[in-house]
């Protein structure tokens, strides 16, 4: 499938657009998510992107049924550190342009203090901890959380 042909197939899948509706549709999504020229990206397909452009199609993608919650799983762990600074900043304008709400899940502490209001510490499988970012980070309760913490001790220190 190409890009718009992907990012289009949920509005299909529950009958929620015509095929010129949806057009318009993934058309304002990838101008919303930086992937202009709009008309080049719509055509392209997924292997013709860079690890960045697709991440950008799969929030594309994910967006387009205007959901109120989005499950994330580590969605910026295979990216370089510059991709991975504006894919979450992309997310962060998104999240408050739709109203979003994040399920977030990352094993990395700076991704989830940038971006996350609340966090939840699990250890082998189970909630340890549970509490505001910075009540985490500067308060930590649970011996595994400060385990953490003191592993990454550049973020400890932004207190």
């Amino acid at each position: 499938m190409t890009v718009g042909d992907s990012i289009a197939d949920p509005l299909f899948i529950h009958g929620l657009a015509t095929s010129a509706d949806a057009r318009q549709q993934v058309e304002r999504m990838l101008a919303r998510v930086g992937l202009t020229p709009v008309a080049d990206y719509y055509q392209r397909f997924p292997r013709e992107l860079s690890g960045g452009q697709q991440q950008r199609v799969a929030i594309a993608r994910a967006l387009i049924l205007q959901p109120k919650l989005l499950i994330c799983d580590e969605p910026v762990s295979m990216l370089d550190a510059s991709v991975q600074s504006q894919v979450l900043e992309l997310m962060r304008s998104l999240k408050d342009e739709f109203q979003l709400t994040y399920l977030f899940i990352t094993h990395d502490l700076w991704v989830a203090r940038f971006l996350c209001d609340r966090i939840a510490v699990m250890q082998a499988g189970k909630i340890v901890e549970l509490g505001a970012t910075e009540d985490i980070f500067q308060r930590p309760q649970h011996p595994y959380t400060q385990t953490l913490l003191a592993a990454a001790p550049l973020l400890a220190s932004l207190t």
